[in-house]
């Protein structure tokens, strides 16, 4: 396990091709992966994820870019961007993911700037407050012949 104490410490690392990480990994600095990551949890600043890296693994960062494969939830405090050639099995929570055109992708994405909470309720009563109803535009004969 790699760990950074302080935040005025920056480390950028990598895990090469040819390379394999088990275990678990706290960096606060960038992280470029370009072999193989396999966890309980990936914490960094800055994740890269190489055409070669594959990670399995939940994900936390504030930026992640990927081009490999991951299997695991990613949650990112600013972006997530899936390039070509990246493939994704897992949830993805961000407030901003850009999806670039070859990217195979399967779990739920929730893009929202509070990424604790779900944004279910909120959508719901921006949705119903103006209650407008069929009945309201036309009246009540109009929206029983459409039923």
């Amino acid at each position: 396990m790699a760990l950074v104490k302080n935040s005025s410490e920056v480390t950028n690392s990598t895990i090469g091709e040819n390379s394999y990480f088990n275990g678990k990994f706290f960096i606060n600095g960038s992280l470029k992966i370009d072999g193989k990551f396999e966890g309980k949890s990936l914490q960094a600043e800055q994740l890269y994820i190489g055409a070669s890296g594959k990670v399995r693994t939940n994900i936390t960062a504030a930026s992640v870019i990927i081009e490999g494969i991951v299997i695991g939830n990613i949650t990112a405090r600013n972006r997530v961007m899936l390039l070509p050639t990246s493939r994704i099995l897992g949830d993805i929570r961000t407030p901003e993911l850009i999806i670039q055109n070859g990217v195979v992708l399967e779990g739920r994405c929730i893009i929202s700037s509070d990424l604790k909470h779900s944004n279910k309720d909120h959508i719901e009563l921006e949705y119903a407050k103006d209650s407008l109803t069929l009945e309201k535009l036309f009246g009540k004969q109009t929206a029983a012949k459409e039923a």
